[in-house]
């Protein structure tokens, strides 16, 4: 996966043996995804982390999505994730391959052992997911909803046809579907406080605002100019929502009565990813020019861009460097840490202090999307064709400085 053109590297001033790799914790290969490894549809396009850490989910190809409990005092898949079990829905066996990982000592206890593991068929390709989460759904009105539960966790898959399906995390059961979008739901996020509040982001050039507390009333659409909208992201602090894609297109909006807008500039190509930093002062964009760029969502000012390319691309041929496109950003939850992922065949992590090139990296295939998890110090990567996904532990010297 190395660029071999003697020209151009993937790093500014070292090489890859000197940059400190990281490790597998979890490897996740479904069966399917063994034995027709190169079949169109399994690619695994999209992941995503409850908040609370208790829920990892990925779209694991051939339109399904697998829900898996996550250990949380451990930081690993739960017990029974990470062996051969039985899908009583489905018949499908789970094959989970361990690397460099030791076993639980007798005697450790994991948190709920008892949550199942759940294969989600969504019926057509699914493109993004996304955790919501809800500390009271209490109402005084009498009228008939589908949530009702005090505290849930819900799983919204963005679907092919845009349909957007909703599934209650403790059953495995669907909830709702939305139908507004014309075309694929790119991208999903949930506002952070508990009230439910949702956005996606489709190729038909819309990102649309979903109250689910109101039975997934559609209250709002805006528009970023874009041809297709490839990612959207609340920030924490739930007052700006951002979107990107297509045509160099990045829209930051402030959600208050007025929804005002701000466009952010300096990317030359198509962009594909982005995340808010934990306090919401920070904004990453990852873009097929080569670049991750790092904004101040306040002002639009760019303010770090770090090259997955050098020398880089002149403006003019950024589209042409696509054995370095940057398909995925994610900030770690300290906020002082960025990870991506481009075609070039390496996962990077880097220190926003330290930029010049990045303080960890890991070798992949062609992978498509990075998320941190929101609470400790892992990464998970998902790939194409090979429809694996990995857990990755960023070593134990930045494990320590999570902590």
């Amino acid at each position: 996966m190395r660029n071999t053109n003697s020209s151009l590297s993937s790093f500014r001033d070292c090489q890859p043996n000197e940059i400190e790799l990281v490790g597998v914790v979890d490897e996740l290969k479904p069966v399917n995804g063994l034995t027709n490894a190169h079949r169109p549809g399994l690619e695994t396009w999209t992941c995503a982390w409850s908040e609370d850490n208790l829920y990892f989910a990925w779209s694991c190809g051939d339109k399904f999505v697998r829900l898996v409990p996550w250990d949380k005092p451990n930081g690993r898949l739960c017990k029974r994730a990470r062996q051969y079990s039985n899908d009583s829905t489905q018949g499908e066996r789970v094959n989970i391959i361990i690397e460099n990982v030791e076993e639980e000592e007798e005697g450790d206890q994991e948190e709920n052992p008892q949550r199942p593991i759940y294969l989600l068929d969504c019926k057509e390709h699914v493109w993004s997911v996304a955790f919501g989460a809800s500390q009271s759904l209490q109402d005084n009105t009498q009228s008939w909803k589908r949530l009702k539960s005090n505290n849930c966790t819900l799983l919204a898959t963005g679907l092919h046809s845009g349909k957007i399906k909703l599934w209650d995390c403790s059953t495995g059961n669907l909830l709702i579907e939305l139908l507004d979008h014309k075309d694929v739901v790119r991208g999903i996020s949930f506002t952070q406080d508990g009230s439910l509040l949702m956005a996606s982001a489709a190729r038909d050039g819309t990102v649309k605002l979903w109250d689910l507390k109101d039975d997934g009333n559609m209250y709002c659409t805006l528009r970023t100019g874009a041809k297709w909208n490839n990612s959207c992201k609340w920030s924490r602090d739930c007052k700006y929502l951002a979107a990107v894609g297509s045509n160099k297109m990045a829209v930051i909006w402030k959600m208050d009565e007025t929804n005002k807008s701000r466009q952010l500039r300096g990317h030359f190509h198509d962009i594909q990813s982005c995340d808010f930093s934990p306090d919401s002062a920070l904004f990453a964009t990852a873009c097929y020019d080569t670049r991750v760029i790092i904004w101040d969502p306040y002002t639009g000012d760019m303010l770090l861009e770090l090259g997955h390319l050098y020398p880089p691309p002149r403006p003019i041929f950024a589209g042409g460097a696509n054995d370095h496109y940057v398909r995925s950003v994610s900030f770690s939850k300290d906020g002082l840490h960025v990870c991506s992922v481009a075609d070039d065949g390496y996962l990077r992590v880097w220190d926003l202090e330290d930029s010049c090139d990045p303080q960890y990296i890991a070798e992949h295939q062609n992978a498509l999307c990075c998320s941190f998890s929101p609470q400790d110090h892992r990464i998970s990567v998902g790939w194409v064709f090979f429809n694996y996904i990995f857990i990755c532990i960023t070593s134990l010297i930045l494990y320590i400085d999570f902590i």
